[in-house]
């Protein structure tokens, strides 16, 4: 496939989600270079004068008051970027970290943060030639931008650190030359531009963000196949109600629901004489949970798309005036809010979606299914304990889901004195995924039990083909046996989207799309 141009200031959510699931090449769009050149010559000569300017010809921090001579300017850089590697913890996958590398080109390549063309150019062969930073996981606050994150990634640049090259960990300067590149000495301020930034924060909540969205899509189809297991009713889903309410969200998860379970004979089996008045909330109420976990979501994208665009290092330089102004845009707190925002769907999705698990292995909620979802309950436990493993994901994510922008802490001598801590909100948000991916399997697992319950009844034609789908991994639950490899095959069909592919529909519109 071609490769997706970077055009600074103009990259679209849809762009950057291609970028993320294909781990799409990348071009950097020439045609900013007179910008990024006008910046750096500023830069240059500033650092040849006397007036001192934070981080061109001063410390950093609490530090900024020592002036630098410009003898010195150069190691005063590679000194800055070699004693922010201070990175603990497990390496961050591969696919963030390019899009993490992406974000720092769109950035730098606005024209103002004063770097040479050179150093862009470096950084997109990195990317060309799959020269990946090995950048550890934990380490920023969030401000003065990640920080330890952005410095493991740029000491590649300059032959240090760590990075993969052909399926190997190795030296990054040995990375660089097995790839035919050469490492590239720092001027001023061009560690500052690198290390100043949110792209580790931001990259992580637009994965995590475009993973969400992807179970989402998924829990749309999988409590459609739940209402029909327990012979819900599909009026809850009538257009009517959700115009008249009005939110995008709820009107396309409404609307989702419905055109799945279309042709249902198990719905059309209960229509008349059901005993019945009102389903339970959790299947009742899907299009106004989950529709407005979408709503949320979306708002997310576009936080995070005007984010990606974004100039985020310090200080910043105006060659219309030839200034070179000291501000604030590393502190990463719209990331923060947007990850805590995530975060918060995560848990909604998960939360309901474990209650409707509840509901179907209750025999006095499911409508007369047996008990567990076995045929044989008693000497068989069925799908008992998986209903306990979902509820216990569902407890970790909730637990997970109160804030982190909340949790400041002063760093730096007290000159960082409130920090976003968007890196903890973005990075949590992975091992929320996860848990939600499984809990939607679980459901899924008990969905298309249930289902087969009901035969000779049919589900729709899209509901059989996810259960056809999911029946050529995992096979349907007679006698008890090890079920732990099947919630993890569920849970990755989730994760993949495979099933929702089976549908033949588009259950919604795709996350960086307009209303209609």
């Amino acid at each position: 496939m071609s490769a997706v141009v970077l055009q600074p200031g103009k990259m679209s959510l849809a762009q950057l989600e291609d970028i993320y699931w294909r781990e799409a090449e990348v071009a950097v769009d020439h045609s900013c270079r007179a910008a990024v050149d006008a910046a750096a010559e500023l830069i240059g000569n500033t650092a040849r004068g006397d007036d001192p300017v934070y981080g061109v010809n001063t410390g950093f921090g609490k530090l900024a008051s020592i002036k630098i001579a410009p003898r010195h300017t150069a190691t005063l850089q590679r000194n800055l970027i070699l004693s922010h590697c201070c990175g603990v913890g497990p390496p961050i996958p591969r696919r963030i970290t390019r899009v993490m590398m992406i974000l720092k080109l769109l950035s730098l390549c606005r024209g103002a943060s004063g770097v040479r063309w050179e150093l862009i150019v470096l950084l997109e062969q990195m990317l060309e030639r799959k020269v990946t930073p090995v950048i550890p996981a934990q380490g920023s606050v969030g401000a003065s931008g990640d920080l330890a994150p952005l410095a493991h990634m740029t000491a590649v640049l300059i032959g240090e650190g760590e990075a993969e090259y052909d399926g190997k960990v190795m030296a990054g300067g040995a990375a660089l030359k097995a790839a035919g590149l050469e490492p590239v000495p720092l001027g001023p301020k061009e560690g500052l531009a690198f290390i100043n930034g949110t792209q580790f924060s931001t990259a992580f909540a637009l994965a995590e963000l475009f993973e969400t969205w992807r179970c989402a899509e998924n829990a749309l189809l999988i409590s459609a196949l739940s209402t029909d297991a327990i012979m819900g009713s599909t009026a809850p889903t009538r257009p009517e109600i959700h115009a008249l309410r009005g939110h995008r969200g709820q009107i396309e998860a409404a609307a989702a629901i419905r055109m799945l379970m279309v042709g249902s004979e198990i719905r059309e089996s209960h229509r008349e004489d059901d005993s019945r008045v009102q389903d339970p909330y959790c299947i009742r109420c899907q299009p106004q949970v989950t529709g407005a976990c979408l709503d949320l979501l979306r708002q997310v994208g576009t936080t995070l798309e005007i984010e990606a665009n974004a100039v985020t290092d310090n200080p910043l330089v105006v060659t219309e005036t030839g200034d070179v102004i000291s501000g604030g845009n590393f502190h990463a707190e719209p990331t923060a809010f947007a990850a805590d925002q995530i975060a918060l769907a995560i848990a909604e999705i998960g939360a309901i979606s474990q209650r409707r698990i509840a509901l179907m292995v209750d025999p006095t909620l499911s409508f007369d299914l047996p008990p567990f979802l076995t045929p044989e309950p008693g000497i068989n436990s069925g799908l008992m304990i998986a209903e306990v493993t979902s509820a216990a994901l569902m407890s970790e994510n909730k637990q997970r889901a109160n804030p982190c922008s909340t949790d400041s802490t002063p760093t730096s001598a007290n000159q960082e004195d409130h920090v976003s801590m968007a890196a903890h909100g973005a990075r949590r948000l992975a091992d929320m995924n996860d848990n939600l991916g499984r809990i939607l399997g679980i459901e899924l697992l008990c969905a298309a039990q249930g289902i087969e319950f009901r035969a000779p009844l049919k589900t729709s034609a899209p509901l059989q083909a996810a259960i056809a789908g999911l029946r050529e991994h995992v096979a349907t639950l007679q006698d008890d046996r090890f079920l732990a490899g099947d919630l993890e095959r569920a849970a990755a069909l989730v994760r993949d989207r495979s099933l929702v592919g089976r549908c033949g529909m588009d259950l919604m519109a795709p996350l960086g799309s307009e209303a209609a």
